[in-house]
């Protein structure tokens, strides 16, 4: 214990402000590498068996190997910057991958790697440019640059020793075909049918990259580990790092703000700010929680709830919503059915001057032993008792843990990518339903139970799916109501349901309420807000109301009065008169038009007669007049 406290104590003050993700392996703790074994093959003189420290990122293929062809850059040696083509170093076809052999020294080994895979390589060979023990190739500082592409490396990688790689180099350069095998079989031990696998983890989810990696990680790899730990393949364990404050600190304000139990187990301030957000010691105490939370599900026989619970608290109690604490955490548990009396019990007294015993066997724990070095970073996956090197994703981690498992021991998981758990219908996994229109937010799926508001029958839900989903939009009325009130008395229907996306619930005229639990009548005779006119008699109904006038007057509810019907039926027939007289009008017109025009048509055919008679044309006989006619009918 005093060679972990000792190494973590210059880091306590130096770096108070460091997050755990950027915690580098102390000078005096003892660190080993996790090798692979490099098998040489051709050309003779160099074949034989020599070791390479995987890479703490990309893709090592555990559990196989890869042979290779090695290329020695003649230009960009260290591989600092983008090479000339991306296809320069791109094996052809029915040929061998090709390892590119690169230079250590400049430049981060993460940057190294990642413009060797861009130009097409298949693995990385890193050359020391010292005589020294092999180290694990890392970032040794948070990177902004290399944080935005040492994710999506997926090209496996490993240091070799100076001497061996010099000696590669002068074979390539001399024109001989040089055949390597990266061999991961060994890299994890696999003695029998069980894996035995730790992660050393942590709560905070604002300490940049490395924390949004890990909790990705953690949402990702959950379908997977509950697969195995239910089927008894594995045997998983959670831990979490604390420092402690030395003596001469403690009362200090950095030590009673970062840690517990009088300054025995402390954490990095999330914010790296003492003066706003979270403190070092909430951090710790939620920590605690969590390695509680694995204590009481795995005594009731249900290790993997440990995985719904750090996954669904990420979620649902993030500190950028200031939602990380102890209210949240207990909303969370008891969604699961984690007995939280239990829980708190296991936690004990943070405030107490005395040794929190889970804490402490954490710190113990910290210290490496055997095969294993000392944790010092996190996130740090252990692997029967070896260090998982490589990019925390799930695809690798998984098979890396199934390379422990003694051969055709191994589950289907590790032979299928495709893993689907049933969690759902596990008390509906902790997630919301209706269970009226049997509509649930729970989603089965590879990564474990999700908890998504769903779309059901066309009609959108809107929610945090653990408390709440609730209807939106269009259609949701048709949905027990969109969760509103509604009711039907004496033949008649109301409902507070809204189809608008903006209103939820809202009692329709004539109720008062919420719109949810309960819609009143409303009396609007004893409110007096209808039947105000003086002839009018009231009388209150369901969602309404009835307005009478005395005698034979006609309510006329538009305008709350009471008319006359006599009235109204005088009106109705001056109305007929009036309308009849109208029309004789437009007829008297019509006539005394038509007999204009039939008059004035013959006083012009008479005026044309008499004008032809006495003033004739040349070419135009005479026109009889109407009198001539008369005349000759006369003497006749």
């Amino acid at each position: 214990m005093g060679r972990c406290r000792g190494s973590i104590l210059g880091l306590l003050f130096l770096g108070w402000g460091l997050v755990a993700g950027l915690w580098v392996p102390p000078v005096l703790g003892r660190f080993v590498v996790e090798k692979n074994s490099l098998m040489v093959t051709s050309p003779a003189d160099l074949r034989g068996k020599r070791d390479s420290a995987i890479g703490n990122f990309g893709i090592p293929q555990y559990g196989g190997s890869l042979a290779g062809a090695v290329v020695f850059p003649k230009e960009n040696a260290g591989a600092c910057h983008e090479f000339s083509r991306s296809d320069l170093f791109k094996s052809k076809a029915g040929g061998l991958p090709n390892f590119i052999l690169i230079d250590r020294g400049v430049c981060l080994f993460a940057k190294k790697v990642w413009h060797a895979q861009n130009a097409g390589a298949s693995a990385v060979l890193v050359v020391d440019d010292k005589d020294e023990p092999l180290i694990t190739m890392d970032l040794p500082r948070e990177d902004d640059e290399a944080a935005k592409y040492i994710q999506n490396i997926t090209i496996p990688s490993a240091l070799i020793d100076k001497n061996f790689g010099e000696q590669l180099k002068k074979a390539v350069r001399s024109g001989e075909m040089v055949i390597v095998n990266l061999d991961w079989r060994e890299a994890v031990p696999h003695p029998d049918d069980r894996v035995e696998y730790e992660l050393w983890t942590n709560s905070n989810d604002e300490c940049g990259a490395k924390c949004d990696v890990l909790m990705g990680f953690l949402k990702e790899f959950k379908g997977s580990a509950q697969l195995l730990e239910k089927g008894g393949y594995s045997q998983f364990t959670p831990h979490y790092i604390t420092w402690y404050c030395p003596q001469a600190f403690i009362a200090s304000k950095q030590c009673k703000s970062q840690c517990i139990n009088n300054g025995r187990y402390c954490a990095p301030d999330p914010e790296q700010d003492f003066s706003i957000g979270y403190d070092g010691k909430d951090v710790v105490i939620e920590n605690l929680r969590q390695l509680c939370v694995f204590r009481v599900v795995n005594e009731s026989k249900r290790s993997w709830i440990w995985w719904d619970y750090v996954t669904d608290f990420h979620i649902r109690c993030p500190m950028k919503e200031k939602k990380y604490n102890k209210e949240c955490a207990d909303t969370v548990m008891k969604s699961l059915g984690i007995d939280v009396r239990k829980v708190e019990q296991c936690m004990g007294d943070p405030n107490a001057d005395r040794d929190n015993p889970i804490l402490k066997m954490e710190q113990d724990s910290q210290v490496g032993t055997g095969s294993r070095g000392d944790v010092t970073i996190l996130p740090t996956l252990i692997v029967n008792n070896r260090q998982y090197r490589g990019k925390l994703e799930k695809k690798a981690v998984l098979k890396a843990i199934c390379a422990g498992f003694e051969e055709t021991t191994e589950p289907a998981a590790c032979l299928n990518d495709d893993i689907e758990t049933n969690e759902c219908l596990n008390d509906n996994g902790g997630c919301w339903e209706d269970k009226a229109s049997n509509i649930t937010a729970c989603k089965d799926t590879f990564r474990g139970r999700v908890c998504e508001c769903p779309v059901f029958n066309g009609v959108q839900f809107k929610g945090d799916g653990y408390n709440n989903c609730e209807a939106i939009g269009p259609g949701k009325c048709r949905l027990n109501n969109g969760g509103c009130w509604h009711g039907t008395r004496d033949g008649k229907t109301f409902s507070a349901c809204q189809e608008s996306v903006d209103i939820k619930c809202q009692c329709p005229p004539g109720f008062d309420g919420d719109g949810v639990k309960a819609c009143e009548n409303i009396d609007e005779c004893k409110r007096r807000t209808a039947c105000q006119c003086p002839e009018c008699s009231c009388k209150d109904t369901w969602g309404s109301y009835e307005c009478t006038c005395r005698g034979d007057l006609l309510y006329i509810r538009e305008h709350d009065t009471c008319i006359s019907k006599r009235a109204s039926d005088t009106k109705a027939t001056w109305a007929a008169v009036w309308v009849l007289l109208i029309v004789l009008a437009v007829v008297a017109l019509g006539a005394y038009a038509i007999y204009k025009y039939r008059l004035r048509s013959y006083m012009d055919s008479e005026i044309r007669a008499i004008m032809a008679q006495y003033m004739p044309l040349d070419n135009q006989g005479e026109v009889p007049s109407h009198s001539q006619e008369d005349s000759h009918e006369n003497h006749a």
